[in-house]
């Protein structure tokens, strides 16, 4: 059975790290089929420079500790005269260092040059603090390059981060999930995909080199495919709000939706009394 909703299903969000990985593989493999002989598509990889503030409790990021333990005593044989021996401290080993992957299209004729650049974007990347400032430089860097620059978000945690000012778009026509293209070749510009949480996730347009025709991406069926190999079917708890909550429109849409389904009881309507009531004499 596929996901209750047709675009975007708002609780694979509290499962974001499972699925932005599997969203680059997909996305990798699909480009490749569809790509002129000499570009690739690969994947890269950076390192977060540490837990994003307001997400320290939050399920999508691990809490890295290292704590000492004084060691206990115990009643074992002591060591043969003259034996030196250490008693070593007991620590946590800090676990390997939390990793956001993003695509590269690379051109091998000329040297592997990044032709465009594909960002998945993640809480990390619109939350304050080093990750979100890290991330906005690679940004500036990219659109200000010779490279294209495609920033898909799919996820509602955080502040408006995409590569044009939100506040160039009247509020009615704002979604929760939005797409940014930036092409090297019109600068002044941005592409923008709106995605309403009822409608299908458009196939988007990802530019080349200058000479290129845009090969397609179809964020639908990357979706479909992280819902379906993730095996999210009968996983997801949708009596309950997703995380982050809806609000708004999206929200009673959400909620029709879902009871319409039989994914949620449906609310129960006041009986109206039939009694006739007594005439005025």
């Amino acid at each position: 059975m596929p996901s209750p909703f047709p675009g975007m299903d708002p609780y694979l969000e509290a499962h974001w790290r499972d699925v932005h990985a599997r969203l680059i593989i997909y996305a990798s493999d699909a480009l490749q089929s569809v790509l002129p002989g000499s570009l690739r598509a690969r994947v890269e990889e950076r390192v977060l420079l540490e837990t994003p503030q307001g997400l320290r409790d939050h399920p999508l990021y691990p809490d890295v500790r290292v704590v000492e333990y004084a060691p206990k005593r115990t009643t074992e044989a002591r060591p043969a005269a003259g034996v030196a021996t250490a008693e070593p401290l007991l620590v946590d080993t800090e676990v390997e260092p939390a990793i956001e992957t993003y695509l590269e299209i690379i051109d091998r004729e000329s040297g592997n040059r990044v032709v465009t650049v594909i960002e998945f974007l993640s809480p990390s990347n619109k939350s304050p603090g080093p990750n979100r400032e890290q991330y906005l430089r690679k940004q500036r860097e990219v659109v200000t390059s010779d490279s294209n620059l495609v920033e898909i978000d799919l996820t509602r945690f955080g502040t408006h981060t995409l590569a044009f000012p939100l506040d160039h778009i009247k509020p009615q026509y704002r979604t929760a999930y939005m797409v940014c293209v930036r092409r090297a070749t019109r600068r002044d510009k941005a592409e923008v995909y709106r995605m309403p949480l009822w409608e299908r996730l458009p196939v988007v347009k990802v530019p080349l080199r200058p000479d290129d025709a845009d090969v397609v991406l179809d964020l639908q069926k990357l979706v479909e495919q992280c819902y379906r190999n993730g095996a999210y079917e009968g996983t997801l708890n949708y009596a309950a709000d997703p995380d982050p909550p809806l609000g708004g429109a999206d929200r009673d849409w959400a909620d029709e939706r879902l009871r319409e389904l039989g994914l949620r009881p449906r609310k129960k309507t006041a009986r109206r009394n039939n009694k006739r009531r007594p005439k005025k004499r």
